[in-house]
């Protein structure tokens, strides 16, 4: 594990003509599924441009940054721009079918939801729910590591373009991170880089 993370770096050079397998892309799809949420809401979708045509047209919208058409692969990570009773209802159903509980017998957990949600206005639940993405993010980067593929996280593009051209206002989502995923370039220059990480000791505090 500790092998594969030093391994892994945030990829500007992907090499276009090497592709992730179908299967491998799979498992980081499931990867992304699996990921932990507070209370398990999962405020997020994950967008798969596969479309080389629109991968092109977020190029400028990126800054000019060419991993995101070079890449094998572009996964977005995207937060819900509201959540609501109709979220929670949805979880609730979704709990009970996957234990073969009756939705009623999650009645307390669906008003503790319902509670949360409440207490907070819109403009707090988004900011929640890109926290959210982050954890996504990082169990993204992590099984990439562990399967040696290379990632690139990105916040650095323009979220109201991304979210013009991937057609996200209609699905009720915003885009959070972008994150090419493929194989870098054998004579990347920023393999030679070694990581820079400050010391344990230096970042763990024991109290």
């Amino acid at each position: 594990m500790i092998e594969q993370l030093n391994w892994r770096m945030a990829t500007k050079n992907f090499d276009p003509d090497r592709k992730i397998l179908e299967s491998d892309f799979e498992l980081l799809l499931e990867a992304l599924r699996l990921t932990a949420s507070s209370y398990g809401l999962q405020p997020w979708k994950f967008v798969v441009v596969k479309n080389p045509e629109v991968r092109a047209k977020l190029l400028p919208a990126s800054y000019g940054q060419k991993q995101v058409v070079d890449a094998s692969h572009l996964v977005v990570l995207c937060a819900k721009k509201s959540l609501g009773q109709v979220d929670v209802n949805e979880y609730i159903l979704q709990i009970a079918k996957t234990r073969g509980l009756k939705p009623e017998e999650l009645d307390s957990f669906k008003d503790l939801l319902n509670t949360f949600i409440g207490s907070k206005d819109q403009t707090a639940l988004k900011i929640w729910a890109v926290k959210q993405v982050y954890i996504a993010l990082g169990n993204l980067l992590t099984t990439c590591a562990i399967t040696k593929i290379d990632a690139c996280p990105m916040e650095g593009f323009d979220t109201s373009s991304y979210d013009q051209i991937l057609g996200l206002e209609k699905l009720g989502l915003t885009s959070v991170v972008a994150c090419p995923l493929g194989y870098r370039l054998e004579n990347a220059p920023e393999i030679k880089n070694k990581k820079v990480r400050f010391d344990t000791n230096q970042l763990v505090v024991e109290i």
